[in-house]
């Protein structure tokens, strides 16, 4: 059954999100037309507002509504360390567990030829231009545990095994194949202090 084209495209509209198929978008879509129109209203002019405000920033490539994050502009954090993550939602685990006070260096996704991604695609060139520019100490390499992260790590660590930084990688309490943003932040705590050099010299 159709309702028209109208409602069939904000059903289509809702399914780019992750985890919702056909009958979940159905669901959500009634639920705004029947039920909460209001809602429905503020969910659009928040969405049309995110989608022209919000970009990325031009340090770390976090989302941000300006150009420089607010925790690139934060002084208080620790210079000597930065943080590799793959997306801007690791990134916001790592921050949630507060335990670490570093910066970031957000990827665009992970290493995955297959799929089309190399080193240009997921942003390393820009990571490796600002680790040669600055005063870091060490890269924390916190990509997920998976095949890929771990190829993207391992990627990063090579690239820079020249130069004099020190490459650790997350350690204990992170399950293997599994993914940053659904570790809590006690076990985020304990692979931050387990971190440990990256064997870069293969």
């Amino acid at each position: 059954m159709s309702f028209g084209p109208v409602i069939d495209e904000l059903i289509d509209a809702l399914r780019v999100l992750p985890g919702v198929g056909q009958k979940s978008a159905q669901r959500m879509a009634l639920h705004l037309l029947e039920r909460n129109r209001n809602g429905a209203q503020h969910l659009s002019e928040a969405l049309s507002l995110a989608m022209e405000s919000v970009g990325r920033c031009q340090r770390c490539c976090n989302l941000s509504e300006s150009e420089v994050c607010r925790i690139c502009s934060d002084t208080r954090r620790d210079a000597s360390l930065l943080c590799i993550v793959e997306s801007p939602s690791d990134l916001l685990a790592i921050e949630q567990a507060h335990y670490f006070n570093g910066y970031y260096h957000v990827l665009a996704g992970s290493l995955s030829p297959i799929d089309g991604r190399g080193p240009e695609q997921v942003g390393i060139p820009a990571l490796l231009n600002r680790v040669i520019e600055s005063q870091i100490k060490e890269i924390i390499l916190a990509t997920n545990p998976t095949v890929e992260g771990e190829a993207t790590a391992h990627y990063i660590a090579q690239s820079l095994s020249q130069h004099d930084v020190l490459i650790t990688r997350l350690a204990q309490g992170i399950p293997l194949g599994g993914e940053l943003g659904y570790v809590d932040g006690g076990t985020l705590g304990h692979a931050f202090s387990g971190r440990k050099p990256m064997d870069n010299k293969e």
